[in-house]
């Protein structure tokens, strides 16, 4: 009976749409190897206005950071992530950057988009991206806040609004909903695991442990060379999408 009753509970989350945070989650936590855990998520508000959960009236991530837990909670063990999600599927899902995890750096919307171009330009391979309506965020290879702190100094400049998530960080990850917006891969992962998302099953054999992620001292490079070119808003300017 208790079979039954999992496997409609299961059936009627797909139903709902529901089961895409869980089925997400469980693929970044146990075929990525990347330590997740939910995010504080938004309360309802009148219209389209939505507050965080936490309640701060100048929250500098609605809905989009962790809460209850706390980021230490963070983990790749599925047991956990299916107990969450299972009681909050709404929840967003938050990625605790550093360690062997994906770290990142996150600019304005506007200028996230014009720097696309740039990569290509300068034929550098970009690693996924997450895109939301106010800041898009490039994952990149894991890096020590030491590696961090020399990369920064061989700089001239560096614009005020890039953001580094690196050990004790955090990003949020598709398909979340956060205050600003949804958050979408502007650039999916390359690789068989992301399959999973859309239903795929590749052999455990062949899959690698997660996404190609490229280094962060050739993204910082390519972006500042962009910024000082084009500008860069120092702010979170929203883009539509």
């Amino acid at each position: 009976m208790r079979e039954i009753l999992g496997r409609r509970r299961k059936l009627s989350l797909r139903r709902t749409g529901r089961s895409a945070g869980l089925t997400a989650a469980l693929t970044y936590a146990t075929e990525w190897r990347w330590p997740v855990l939910p995010g504080v998520g938004l309360r309802p508000g009148i219209g389209r206005v939505r507050e965080c959960g936490c309640a701060h009236p100048d929250c500098a991530a609605p809905g989009a950071h962790p809460f209850d837990p706390g980021l230490l909670a963070a983990t790749t063990d599925a047991r956990m992530v299916r107990w969450w999600w299972t009681n909050r599927p709404e929840a967003p899902i938050v990625l605790a950057t550093g360690g062997r995890a994906a770290c990142a750096v996150s600019l304005p919307a506007v200028a996230g988009a014009r720097s696309l171009a740039a990569f290509a330009r300068a034929g550098v391979r970009l690693g996924p991206v997450v895109a939301t309506p106010t800041r898009w965020t490039l994952l990149v290879a894991p890096y020590s806040l030491e590696v961090l702190g020399e990369l920064l100094h061989r700089q001239e400049w560096v614009p005020g609004s890039l953001r580094f998530h690196g050990e004790g960080g955090y990003v949020v990850l598709p398909p979340s909903m956060t205050g600003s917006g949804r958050a979408r891969w502007e650039v999916a992962p390359k690789t068989p695991a992301a399959g999973l998302i859309r239903g795929a099953r590749p052999s455990r054999a062949s899959r690698p442990a997660g996404p190609w992620l490229p280094d962060v001292a050739t993204v910082v490079d390519i972006l500042v060379e962009q910024s000082a070119a084009t500008g860069m808003p120092e702010g979170g300017s929203r883009l539509a999408h």
